[in-house]
């Protein structure tokens, strides 16, 4: 399992929500089986959807396609360099549209972000490294998954087993060790509207 870095709740919540978290330290040299893969992959396909529309897809690079697995990994801004050695990269996307529709898809994207949480909770749960990329070239990884009009790149996600943090930058190594914070309810939630009394 990852190292354990439970989130300091401020009220109880499900065990696997403040157990997960993002880890950097992946093993570079430990597979992932793909049947691991067909199991993350499995949750996000029971994530909820708006009007069962399913918008996201998943681009998958592992060994099997070990040429496009480079070209993926070499998206990855600096930042982001120590997910060059994941086993595993998912790239999520979106279909932007209602199926069989021009009309736009208001709800697409959050249910893409519900689909890769449900991934992210399955994958911690199997004692997997998961962590969600935001810092890759969007427009050179559209070329690398030879995604279509009307799909679009959301996330790459880094997928492996536990590795050493010690292999990590020194300020990724702080990172990784450091307390996790969030806002507290009272930032991110408010009575009759946003600037309305907050949630306390």
């Amino acid at each position: 399992m990852p190292v354990a870095r439970p989130a300091p709740v401020a009220r109880p919540i499900l065990e696997e929500l403040a157990a997960r978290w993002s880890p950097r330290a992946i093993a570079p040299d430990r597979p992932v089986p793909h049947s691991a893969v067909l199991t993350v992959l499995e949750a996000a396909r029971w994530a909820p959807s708006s009007g069962n529309a399913q918008p996201w897809r998943y681009v998958l690079y592992d060994e099997e396609v070990s040429q496009e697995r480079d070209l993926a990994r070499a998206t990855l801004k600096g930042g982001n360099a120590w997910a060059r050695v994941a086993p595993v990269l998912l790239l999520s996307t979106v279909a932007k549209n209602w199926p069989g529709s021009d009309e736009p898809n208001p709800m697409a994207l959050h249910d893409v972000g519900a689909a890769s949480m449900a991934l992210s909770l399955q994958a911690f749960a199997e004692g997997l490294v998961v962590h969600q990329l935001a810092g890759f070239d969007r427009e050179a990884m559209r070329r690398v998954a030879q995604l279509p009009a009307g799909i679009d790149p959301v996330t790459l996600v880094a997928l492996g087993y536990p590795g050493e943090i010690g292999d990590l930058p020194d300020k990724l190594q702080q990172r990784e060790r450091g307390e996790r914070a969030r806002r507290p309810i009272g930032e991110l939630a408010w009575r009759g509207t946003i600037d309305g009394p907050p949630v306390t």
